[in-house]
C-alpha cells in the first residue's frame, strides 16, 4: 500500500457558524487552490481510476453484478483510496479529511459505485475508527482498509428515517452479560446485499446514570452469517441501480456484548457525528458527478448541429453550461473551505479521543448540513440541464442523461433530508445564539438597531469583486435582519415554525455560498483563472441575492404585520438594493471559457 503523506491546514481556527457575525479574509479559507502537490497526485489517481477502470464496466455495475463492485473496491484498496481515514496502527493511511473529501469527489464518475464505496470508507468504517475498542479496531479495521470486510450502516427504518431517535429495534441484554439480542427490522441499507459488517443501531436499556432504566440508542457491530440476521430483498431504485439497498431483519439475532460499540444509550452521538462527515463527502460526490455531467454537456453541444451551427453557440445553451460551472466553482469553494476548518479544529487532537473529535466536528453541523443541501440541489440543476441539452437524446437510456438525472435525485434523500437538514441549520445557529456560545443575539440586535436608524455608510472597495462584496455586506445584513425579525416574533417557539425556519436556512445557505466564492475568488487575484473566477463569483453573487430578498420578504410578511411589515419592508427594499451586473455578459464569459477547455478546467 503506497504510503500518502498528509498535509496540515496551518489555518487559525474558525467557530463553526462564525461566518454570519465576522468577516474572514480569503487568507483564512481552504480551497482547492491550496490542495498540496501530493493531494493533487490523489486526486488525479483516483480520476484515473474511476474512468479507467470503474467506468468501462457500468453496465456490470449497473446489472447488480456485486462481484465488480466488491473488486473495483479490493483495487481501490491496493491504492489506499480505501483507508485514508483509518490509522496507520491498522493498515490505514490516516491522512487529513480534505484528502479524503478528494478521494469522494474524483471517484464520483459512476453514481452507483460512487455511493458503494462512499458507504464503505464512511458510514461502514468511521464507526469503529472513533468509537471502536482496540481489540474492535484491529479485528475489522484491516480488513476493511483491504477491501477484505465491506461495511455497511443501519440506522433507518421504516417508521424512523430522518428521526433516527424513535427507531423500534431492541437489543436486550443477557443476564450473565454475555450476549445481545437483537430485534427488528432496517431499511434501505446501503452495500446490505453483500457487506460483511454492519454497524447496527438498536434501542436498549441503560444500566446507570440520568438515563438509567430508560431505552436509548445504541450502536453495535454485527457479522454478516450471524445467526437471527436475515439480508432482505434487494431494493429496485429509481437511480443509483447498481448500489445494493437491502433492508435486515433481526430475529433473536445473538451478538457479543463485546462488539458493542461506545457506550450503551451514547448511539446517537455516533449516528449523529458520522452522518455530519456523510453530509460534506455527499457534497464532494456531488461535485465530482457535476464535473462529469459537464464534460457531457459540452462534448454534445459542441458536436450536435442545428440550424446550420453547433448548438454551444446558442446563448440558452451556453446560459446552461456556464450555470453549471459557477456551481461547481461555488460548491468547490464551499465544500473545502468547511472541511479545511474541520481539518484545522483537528489537528492536534489525539485520535484515540472520540470525545474531543465529536466536539470538534459538531461544531461544524452548519456548514456541514449547508454542503450537503447546497450541492445536492446544484447537481439536480445540472443533471436537469444536462437533459434539456440532449433534448429527446436526453430522455433515451444509452445517452448519459438519463442516468445521471435518475442517479442524482437521492441525493436531497441521503444523509437527512435537505427539510431535515435545513431544519438543523436554523436549530443549531438558534441554540448556539441562546446558549451564548455563537454571538447571534448581540449581532442582531446591533444590526436591528443600525438599520432603524437609517441608511448608514459603506466599506468601499476597488477592484473587480467591489460589487461582489458589497452584495456579500448586504446578504449578511439581510439574513440577521430577517432571523432577528423570526426570533423577536416566535422566541422560543421559533422550531415550530418549519417554512420560516426553511426560509432562513435558505439565506444562510446563499449567505455562506456568496462568501466563499467571493472569497475564493479573491484568492485567486493575480492567476490566470482569476477573471473567471471573478466572473462565476459575481454571477452567483447576482442571483443569490434575489432569492435571498423573495426569502426575507416571505419571513417578514409571516411575522409582521400593518405598519410594522411596511417599516421592515422598507428596510428590506433598502439592503436588497444595487445596480445589477450584465449577467448575460458574464455567463457568456464564462460558457465560452468552459467551451474551449472542453471541461470544468479550474
Amino acid at each position: 500500500m503506497a504510503t500518502l503523506v498528509s498535509a496540515t491546514t496551518g489555518k487559525k481556527l474558525i467557530p463553526g457558524g462564525s461566518f454570519l457575525i465576522s468577516n474572514p479574509a480569503p487568507s483564512d479559507c481552504f480551497f482547492p487552490e491550496d490542495f498540496t502537490e501530493e493531494q493533487r497526485q490523489i486526486a488525479q489517481t483516483t480520476a484515473e481510476f474511476a474512468a479507467n477502470e470503474i467506468v468501462p464496466v457500468s453496465d456490470a455495475i449497473e446489472a447488480k453484478d456485486f462481484s465488480v463492485t466488491r473488486r473495483l473496491i479490493k483495487e481501490a484498496s491496493e491504492l489506499g483510496l480505501t483507508s485514508v481515514d483509518i490509522p496507520e496502527e491498522y493498515g490505514g493511511l490516516e491522512m487529513d479529511k480534505v484528502t479524503s473529501a478528494i478521494v469522494a469527489e474524483n471517484i464520483a464518475k459512476q453514481g452507483s459505485f460512487s455511493v458503494a464505496f462512499s458507504a464503505h470508507v464512511g458510514i461502514g468504517t468511521l464507526p469503529i475508527v472513533w468509537y471502536g475498542t482496540p481489540e474492535q479496531k484491529k479485528r475489522y479495521l484491516p480488513k476493511l482498509a483491504s477491501g477484505e470486510f465491506i461495511g455497511a450502516y443501519a440506522l433507518s427504518e421504516s417508521t424512523s428515517g430522518s428521526d433516527a431517535l424513535s427507531a423500534r429495534a431492541l437489543a436486550v441484554l443477557s443476564e450473565d452479560g454475555q450476549t445481545y439480542t437483537l430485534n427488528g427490522e432496517k431499511m434501505w441499507i446501503t452495500n446490505a446485499g453483500f457487506a460483511d459488517l454492519f454497524t447496527v443501531f438498536a434501542r436498549c436499556k441503560v444500566a446507570e446514570g440520568k438515563d438509567a432504566g430508560k431505552e436509548r440508542l445504541t450502536a453495535f457491530l454485527v457479522e454478516r452469517g450471524t445467526p437471527g440476521l436475515t439480508i432482505g430483498k434487494e431494493e429496485h431504485k429509481l437511480g443509483i441501480r447498481g448500489s445494493s439497498t437491502c433492508p435486515l431483519i433481526l430475529t433473536d439475532c445473538k451478538v457479543p456484548a463485546a462488539n458493542l460499540l461506545g457506550e450503551v444509550g451514547k448511539g446517537h452521538h455516533i449516528a449523529f457525528n458520522i452522518l455530519n462527515i456523510g453530509r460534506y463527502k455527499l457534497g464532494n460526490a456531488a461535485i465530482g458527478a457535476a464535473k462529469t455531467t459537464i464534460g457531457y454537456g459540452i462534448r454534445y453541444a459542441k458536436e450536435r448541429k442545428a440550424f446550420g451551427k453547433a448548438i454551444a453557440e446558442f446563448g440558452l445553451i451556453q446560459e446552461k453550461l456556464a450555470n453549471a460551472a459557477v456551481g461547481i466553482f461555488i460548491g468547490e469553494a464551499l465544500s473545502y473551505r468547511t472541511v479545511g476548518m474541520i481539518d484545522a479544529a483537528l489537528e492536534g487532537i489525539d485520535q484515540q479521543d472520540a470525545v474531543a473529535i465529536q466536539k470538534a466536528i459538531e461544531d461544524y453541523a452548519v456548514e456541514c448540513s449547508i454542503v450537503k443541501v447546497w450541492d445536492s440541489e446544484m447537481l439536480d440543476q445540472v443533471v436537469d440541464d444536462l437533459v434539456q441539452i440532449y433534448g429527446g437524446y436526453g430522455y433515451v437510456e444509452e445517452y448519459p442523461a438519463e442516468r445521471a438525472y435518475r442517479d442524482s435525485r437521492i441525493n436531497r434523500i441521503f444523509e437527512g433530508t435537505n427539510e431535515i437538514n435545513r431544519l438543523i441549520i436554523t436549530g443549531w445557529l438558534m441554540k448556539s445564539a441562546m446558549s451564548g456560545k455563537l454571538a447571534l443575539m448581540p449581532a442582531i440586535k446591533q444590526l436591528m438597531d443600525d438599520v432603524m436608524a437609517g441608511p448608514g455608510e459603506r466599506e468601499e472597495r476597488e477592484g473587480s469583486l467591489a460589487d461582489a462584496y458589497a452584495l456579500l455586506e448586504s446578504a449578511k445584513k439581510l439574513t440577521l435582519f430577517a432571523a432577528g425579525a423570526a426570533t423577536q416574533r416566535y422566541m422560543q417557539d421559533l422550531s415550530e415554525q418549519q417554512e420560516v425556519m426553511a426560509a432562513i436556512a435558505d439565506m444562510v445557505i446563499d449567505l455562506y455560498a456568496m462568501e466563499s466564492g467571493v472569497l475564493r475568488a479573491d484568492k485567486m487575484a493575480g492567476k490566470g483563472s482569476a477573471v473567471i473566477a471573478t466572473a462565476m463569483a459575481r454571477i452567483y453573487c447576482e442571483t443569490a441575492m434575489d432569492r435571498m430578498e423573495v426569502s426575507g420578504r416571505r419571513i417578514i410578511a409571516a411575522v409582521a404585520e400593518g405598519d410594522m411589515l411596511r417599516t421592515q419592508l422598507t428596510i428590506l427594499r433598502r439592503l436588497t438594493k444595487h445596480d445589477p451586473a450584465d449577467a448575460i455578459a458574464l455567463r457568456r464569459q464564462v460558457a465560452e471559457h468552459v467551451i474551449q477547455a472542453g471541461r470544468y478546467s479550474l
